[in-house]
């Protein structure tokens, strides 16, 4: 019988960080999903034993063959009659990566999980009929302006208290004195 209340933590794009603010914001998480770009197998060490049930992870473009020789690419599973599609190189609503519409429609997820843009976005896509959801980068390798992670929790058969947690910039300042 599932649990009636499992509270996620999701994230992606770590290129080898980790750091106390992300331990701490997935400390009570009973699943923690990460949408791949590890960067190295103490990435995977950490989400592992942090999760309390359960750690999904696919990998990602900079992943290299010791990480993905331990991870797939894609995932698909359900929780609570919810469908996941959890895959690194996703696209975005109206401009999805090659392949990726295929699975959507083969698929029809009720959460579509990708990472690889660093940019945070969720948001209902009608042409599937799901939610498309990024979490951004956790980690300070790439574009983007803040560090994020997204938290939420499933209860009977629906997400709730969906929350985008900022980690920080993704700029280190350096030390003044």
């Amino acid at each position: 019988m599932p649990k009636s209340n499992v509270h996620i933590g999701l994230l992606s794009d770590n290129h080898g960080h980790w750091d106390d603010r992300i331990s701490h914001h997935l400390a009570n998480c009973d699943e923690i999903w990460h949408a791949g770009d590890l960067g190295t197998l103490e990435v995977v060490d950490e989400i592992r034993r942090l999760a309390k049930v359960q750690a999904r992870i696919v990998y990602g473009n900079i992943d290299n063959s010791t990480i993905r020789s331990e991870i797939k690419e894609s995932l698909r599973w359900e929780i609570q009659g919810l469908k996941f599609l959890m895959i690194h190189i996703g696209g975005r609503p109206g401009r999805y990566a090659k392949g990726i519409r295929r699975l959507l429609e083969e698929h029809r997820p009720d959460v579509f999980i990708c990472g690889h843009s660093h940019l945070l976005r969720i948001e209902k896509d009608p042409s599937f009929g799901g939610l498309y959801c990024n979490p951004g980068a956790a980690g300070y390798h790439g574009f983007h302006q803040k560090r994020t992670l997204i938290k939420f929790q499933i209860h009977d058969g629906q997400l709730h208290n969906m929350q985008v947690i900022e980690l920080g910039n993704r700029i280190k300042m350096a030390n003044t004195g």
